[in-house]
């Protein structure tokens, strides 16, 4: 197993580095600062000197990924958790740096890529695969919503997890369906990202308060 763990961080930190190759293929067209952030109409809000876009992103995708794969593999009740969801921690990271890296450096270029209707519907999509498997983690210190109420008791998780479940599915699903509509998206969905947050962690002190 701790060959497997090794293998897989070894595997998942170097394909957070790929972009790098892409890097270096078009470094000499990017401009001296390249967008890294962009508003909700899409418009460009911050920027980086390319060398630190084309480079330094991937390098810090890369740590973050060790840091998540150490947390997830050294997890005492790392069996607990949902084994759709833990592999969709191990691979998140890379899976980002794969997809958000091109596009930065190809609209730096001056490519029409609409960010602001990307980015919501990836999180989206993810908010509707984690929902679907949240009920299915148990108790673990990595994977779901850990409060103290939800360590303190296996009923109390369990029923947060529920509720979280059928609340981020149909958060997700309203983000997917409003990156597609000509909304305000800060409007549409900054109050979905503070309830699906929110939501669990008060449903889950209710319980506590109730015994459970």
């Amino acid at each position: 197993m701790r060959k497997k763990n090794s293998s897989m961080l070894v595997l998942t930190t170097l394909i957070c580095l790929l972009p790098i190759i892409l890097s270096m293929t078009l470094y000499s067209q990017l401009p001296e600062q390249v967008a890294v952030h962009w508003d909700a109409a899409g418009n460009p809000d911050n920027y980086v000197p390319k060398a630190v876009a084309a480079f330094m992103l991937p390098l810090i995708t890369a740590v973050i990924n060790v840091i998540v794969n150490v947390g997830l593999n050294n997890d005492p009740k790392k069996m607990n958790a949902a084994p759709v969801l833990r592999t969709m921690g191990l691979w998140l990271v890379p899976a980002l740096s794969l997809i958000l890296m091109p596009i930065t450096l190809f609209k730096a270029m001056g490519a029409e890529l609409p960010i602001q209707t990307i980015a919501p519907a990836l999180v989206g999509m993810l908010l509707v695969i984690t929902g679907n498997y949240l009920p299915k983690s148990k108790q673990n210190y990595t994977v779901g919503i850990k409060l103290p109420w939800t360590l303190n008791s296996q009923d109390n998780w369990n029923k947060t997890h529920r509720f979280a479940g059928y609340l981020w599915m149909a958060g997700g699903a309203f983000m997917i369906l409003t990156a597609f509509l000509k909304v305000n998206l800060a409007i549409a969905i900054v109050p979905v990202i503070i309830l699906i947050a929110a939501a669990p962690a008060i449903y889950s002190f209710s319980l506590f308060k109730k015994g459970v």
